[in-house]
């Protein structure tokens, strides 16, 4: 009696063992075949392709604030001075620009 309840143990346990087996060498063979390959192809092309209009949206958008940053910086909006002043000798008014960053030169030699 023994032995026979080892024998079904033994045999069941195979045969659950080989059914498991057996769907992940078929999940593996569809993950693999030319299908499903493909398929996973197209689907993380799809992905990347989203990825990228993302980007160009973002890269568009911080574009366009930097050229606002920039106009701003050198006024490029506004009409240039006029070149000559009626009536006075000498050069024109002269543009200045504001500056974001303030540039201090060290004097090492006390000049």
């Amino acid at each position: 009696m023994r032995r026979l309840f080892w024998v079904s143990v033994g045999a069941g346990a195979g045969v659950y063992v080989s059914h498991r087996v057996k769907r992940r060498v078929e999940r593996f063979a569809r993950a693999w075949s030319p299908e499903g390959v493909a398929a996973r192809a197209v689907s993380t092309g799809q992905g990347a392709g989203e990825r990228l209009r993302h980007f160009a949206s973002d890269v568009r958008t911080e574009m366009r604030a930097r050229e606002e940053e920039l106009r701003e910086a050198v006024r490029m909006d506004q009409a240039p001075p006029d070149a000559e002043v009626p009536g006075h000798r000498g050069p024109g008014p002269r543009r200045v620009l504001k500056a974001r960053y303030t540039i201090i030169e060290n004097d090492k030699d006390g000049h």
